[in-house]
C-alpha cells in the first residue's frame, strides 16, 4: 500500500470524526459509536497500518526511540500523524483537542493509562503522552492540525516535518 492509498482509507474516518465534539465527556465514546473499535471498518484499517509500520512512509523519522511520521497534512481539517511508542513521548498542548486511535503492537500497553481504541482529548489540554506495558502504533487526527509541542528538542523536529 502507498501512502496515497492509506489517505484514502483514513477519508471515511476522517468524515465521521468531524462530527466528534472534543470537550464532551462522552467523547472517546461517540468515537466508539461511529466507528466501533473491534468493527470490521478498524479492524481493517489496523491491518493495513501494522502492515505499513515496515514501509518507508508509516514512520520515516525517530527521535529518542518514537517512530513517527505524517500521513496526511488536511484530510477533512486534521492532519494526521502516526507514531511508534513504548514509552514517554514528548509533552504538548492540542489548542484543538485530539483524537487519537491506539493499536497494540507488542505487550499489554496502556496509553497515558488507558487501553487500545479510543483516546480524546479537549481543546487547550497538555500532556506528555505516555505508553507504558508495552508497544503501540497510534493514528493521531489533529483538527487543523493545531499542536504545540514543549519539549525543546521536539520543537524543531516538528517544524521541519509540518
Amino acid at each position: 500500500m502507498t501512502k496515497e492509498q492509506f489517505q484514502a482509507l483514513l477519508q471515511p474516518y476522517a468524515e465521521a470524526l468531524r462530527a466528534i465534539d472534543v470537550e464532551a465527556k462522552d467523547a472517546a465514546l461517540q468515537c466508539e459509536r461511529v466507528l466501533p473499535f473491534t468493527g470490521a471498518q478498524v479492524k481493517a484499517l489496523r491491518d493495513v497500518a501494522m502492515a505499513a509500520i515496515a514501509s518507508d512512509w508509516l514512520l520515516p523519522k525517530e527521535n529518542a526511540g518514537i517512530r513517527f511520521g505524517r500521513v496526511a497534512k488536511d484530510l477533512c481539517g486534521f492532519s494526521v500523524d502516526a507514531v511508534l511508542m513504548d514509552k514517554p513521548g514528548p509533552k504538548h498542548r492540542h489548542p484543538n483537542g485530539e483524537i487519537d486511535l491506539c493499536f497494540t503492537r507488542s505487550g499489554s500497553p496502556k496509553f497515558d493509562g488507558k487501553p487500545e481504541g479510543w483516546v480524546v482529548y479537549g481543546k487547550g489540554s497538555t500532556h506528555v503522552p505516555t505508553v507504558r506495558d508495552g508497544e503501540m502504533l497510534i493514528l493521531y487526527f489533529l483538527p487543523a492540525g493545531a499542536i504545540e509541542f514543549l519539549d525543546q528538542p521536539f520543537v524543531a523536529l516538528a517544524r521541519k516535518s509540518a
